[in-house]
């Protein structure tokens, strides 16, 4: 599949992307791109992210491709069981963010996103995950790949894929993404 054959949908994490991050900079070359606009970017809340997304893929007069980042990532696995499957291509997952970890609901009480689903996406799906992310454990994010039948990439020791780790443009994602439609 071509990259102007689909609609991509970016989901970014925590905080939305910022414009400097590979998220937004891919958004801006693809002419078929949009972003999934959520209500509040610095509280995630399953139940209403989920729903955004899900409202954007319905929306959708293309295939669907996916783009996720860190909680994004989760987004998107809490959603599969709500999405039309007919409408989705493909889903390109990147640094991954373990909601399940105690301090995360101690600071963003409800966010609902534990436990992390373990049915499959019913899409193709590929996970790049860091071995040194500070969000999730390598193990943690390649168990998951397993579940949603995402083929899992470890990329090494990059952090979690965003700005501070040097994830600007990211072309090597760029080149990784164009290779997985090219799959579709």
């Amino acid at each position: 599949m071509k990259i102007r054959d689909a609609e991509i949908l970016i989901v970014p994490g925590l905080g939305n992307a910022s414009p400097l991050h590979w998220q937004s900079r891919w958004q801006a070359k693809m002419s078929t791109a949009r972003r999934v606009e959520q209500e509040n970017w610095t509280h995630p809340v399953r139940s209403t992210w989920v729903a955004a997304l899900v409202r954007e893929i319905e929306a959708a007069n293309r295939p669907v491709i996916l783009v996720g980042h860190s909680v994004g990532v989760l987004t998107i696995a809490h959603a599969a069981a709500q999405w039309n499957a007919a409408n989705m291509a493909g889903a390109f997952l990147a640094g991954v963010s373990d909601w399940t970890r105690p301090e995360l609901e101690q600071k963003y009480p409800g966010h609902g996103f534990a436990p992390v689903p373990t049915g499959k996406l019913d899409c193709p799906a590929i996970l790049l995950a860091s071995r040194n992310d500070p969000t999730c454990d390598l193990s943690t994010a390649e168990n998951w790949a397993g579940h949603w039948g995402a083929r899992f990439a470890d990329v090494g020791e990059v952090g979690h894929f965003d700005v501070a780790d040097g994830f600007g443009p990211w072309p090597e994602g760029l080149l990784a993404f164009a290779q997985f439609t090219k799959s579709l």
